[in-house]
């Protein structure tokens, strides 16, 4: 009986966490949306909390994630991890990035500058309240999101 009831609790927070899955890393295929141009500014796009970014493998693969804005560049961070998105950008560094209906294609640059790191680290900690867990620029994965031309 207990094993049932944690078994079924599990479930249910499961559940519960997939109905807010806009907030989770959850993976997922192509993004679908109006493509449109890079704007000059991101304004809005940086102030929101999460986006969702494609990136090109065997089949599209997209996953939800936090960015934030150095410089006028939007920056996505994955930390430490070595996920199957980073994988990607590092095989083809082409990437969508899908802002509520609009998707920008863009390259994503990895950052290995200090200084940018540095920049970076104080603008996530402004927007989300907390510095990156592991600021050893050479550790971890941090791309600068621009343009195609």
């Amino acid at each position: 009986m207990i094993k049932t009831n944690l078994s079924l609790a599990l479930l249910l927070a499961m559940f519960t966490l997939s109905a807010c899955s806009k907030y989770l890393p959850v993976s997922g295929g192509a993004l679908e949306g109006t493509v449109t141009a890079a704007p000059q500014q991101w304004g809005k796009v940086a102030e929101l909390d999460v986006i969702q970014l494609e990136t090109a493998g065997e089949e599209p693969y997209s996953v939800n994630l936090w960015v934030v804005q150095v410089s006028g560049d939007l920056h996505v961070f994955a930390g430490d991890n070595r996920t199957a998105w980073i994988e990607n950008m590092e095989y083809n560094n082409e990437v969508r990035l899908k802002a509520n209906d609009l998707i920008y294609e863009l390259k994503a640059n990895q950052i290995t500058d200090k200084a940018t790191f540095e920049k970076f680290a104080q603008a996530w900690e402004v927007k989300y309240g907390n510095r990156p867990r592991n600021e050893n620029v050479d550790e971890t994965y941090l791309f600068r999101l621009t343009p195609r031309r």
